[in-house]
């Protein structure tokens, strides 16, 4: 996940890019800190510089945004715009992934069409200061055995413990801090995809 505000003055793009030479292979777009306008900009460079590369880009939060730079999706909140209304606005081509930090709403997500569902947060974070309490992993597995569409997994997840995550039931993850605030973010998304790689290898 490319982060504004993690990212603490990094070029955005070169981040996006040290990300995808590591092996990212989506990258979800957040910008708490941005106005509206540096937030489209930021959208319209991501798309340039990752459709060429097949790689898919999710806005975080802004429908808005999402729909002006040609994103391939959005992911919202419990507290964004309803999943339906969403759907309504982007069509049904593009991605629509939706957070859920209870059984509840993973169950709600999925019967309303969600592509995916974000759980979490799995680990303490010190990327985002307004996270609920956590899930771990334990209630990760729970939401596995109930929904069927991919789980991407988020929450001070690591090269260290990326593989318990997966293991749990996750397909994927979203990291912010691992790789925004790593003096080498490609070596550090390269660690993490391996480690998701190795796991999902012994899981077959």
């Amino acid at each position: 996940m490319a982060d504004a505000e993690a990212a603490r003055g990094k070029d955005i793009i070169q981040l996006i890019g040290a990300a995808v030479e590591g092996g990212a292979t989506i990258i979800q777009l957040r910008g708490k800190i941005w106005t509206c306008r540096e937030f489209l900009q930021v959208g319209i460079n991501a798309v340039q510089f990752l459709r060429p590369k097949k790689i898919l880009l999710i806005i975080n939060d802004r429908v808005d945004i999402a729909l002006a730079c040609e994103a391939d999706g959005v992911h919202l909140g419990q507290d964004d715009i309803p999943l339906p209304y969403a759907r309504k606005i982007l069509g049904k081509k593009r991605i629509i992934g939706i957070s859920a930090s209870a059984v509840k709403e993973a169950e709600a997500a999925e019967k309303g069409g969600a592509d995916y569902i974000g759980v979490g947060p799995i680990f303490r974070t010190l990327s985002k200061k307004d996270v609920g309490p956590l899930l771990g992993l334990d209630r990760l597995s729970k939401i596995r055995k109930i929904v069927k569409i991919p789980i991407v997994a988020i929450g001070g997840i690591s090269a260290a413990n990326v593989a318990e995550v997966i293991s749990a039931g996750a397909d994927g993850v979203a990291v912010i801090s691992a790789i925004t605030a790593s003096d080498e973010p490609q070596k550090a998304a390269a660690e993490i995809i391996e480690s998701i790689n190795k796991q999902k290898g012994r899981r077959r």
